[in-house]
């Protein structure tokens, strides 16, 4: 019998491909293959604490947790709403960001630095004025920080909750560090490299934050809204649901989903979405590692 001979492996075979070829786009196979398969040296080696978070099917309840947190800075959302497209092509800012990932978390240095260098590229371009008149850069270090705060603090919770290889203290700061290799060399300054200074550096971003009309639109958007067909609504909203979760209680408050902070619902609507999402993406067949 082959491997998909099996109903359930079959089953999870086609959801498997389903997931990717969303998350990839057309360019996904191709792009897979180059950063698995390519052989050079890596930035990050196997066993890195990055590796293993970056890795796991808890980032994608760490992206939208990071898409929401990252939403209440009012500069940082207005070039998200006026240049990244995220509602009229949402799943292709998606791959692009799962491309980003791959290529500066598994690809080569090779690739991960032309990556680098291209997203400098486009965030050179990205500027513009905000609602209340203020100007915003994408370039601009302090907003560069910001977002990178977010996400590394996302991605972290996520993969606390709800990764498959829960990381201990020294692996969770080793994790700060790494993220920030790749955080400096995309233009943001001043980064930390443990836990605690994570927590220290977002904190500090408070008095910056509000909840624009621009912000509660995109996470109306993205819990609402989101950009899946209806067969994988329910399993989505279990996802969402355990994003809100994960996030701050002052930044629920922020964007009005208290009622999303439940201590049990949330959490097992996190957990039961990154289970699905890592059965369907388990490989039916090895991976040729190349590190």
């Amino acid at each position: 019998m082959t491997s998909t001979a099996h109903p359930v492996r079959r089953v999870r075979a086609r959801a498997g491909a389903a997931l990717f070829a969303k998350i990839g786009g057309d360019d996904g196979p191709a792009i897979r293959a180059r950063v698995h398969e390519t052989p050079g040296p890596r930035w990050f080696p196997p066993g890195a604490a990055i590796r293993i978070v970056h890795g796991d099917a808890a980032m994608y309840v760490g992206g939208v947790r990071a898409l929401l947190l990252q939403s209440l800075h009012p500069l940082a959302m207005a070039g998200v709403a006026g240049h990244s497209g995220y509602r009229s092509d949402p799943w292709g800012r998606l791959s692009r960001t799962a491309t980003f990932l791959a290529f500066t978390t598994f690809g080569t240095v090779e690739d991960a630095e032309e990556t680098i260098a291209r997203i400098r590229g486009v965030h050179a371009r990205v500027r513009g004025r905000a609602a209340d008149g203020r100007e915003y850069r994408a370039s601009d270090p302090h907003l560069l920080r910001w977002v990178h705060l977010a996400e590394a603090d996302s991605f972290l919770a996520a993969h606390t909750a709800h990764g498959l290889r829960p990381l201990d203290p020294a692996q969770r700061d080793e994790y700060v560090a790494q993220s920030a290799e790749v955080g400096r060399r995309l233009g943001a300054e001043d980064l930390p490299e443990t836990v605690a200074g994570l927590q220290q550096a977002l904190a500090g971003y408070r008095g910056e934050l509000a909840a624009t009309p621009e912000a509660r639109d995109a996470a109306d958007f993205l819990l609402h809204e989101p950009p899946v067909s209806r067969a994988v609504r329910l399993p989505y909203a279990g996802l969402a649901s355990g994003a809100v979760a994960l996030l701050p209680p002052w930044a629920r408050t922020m964007l009005g989903r208290e009622r999303w902070s439940t201590r049990t619902l949330g959490p097992l609507g996190g957990e039961a979405a990154t289970r699905a999402i890592r059965w369907a993406s388990r490989p039916t067949r090895p991976t040729r590692n190349v590190d």
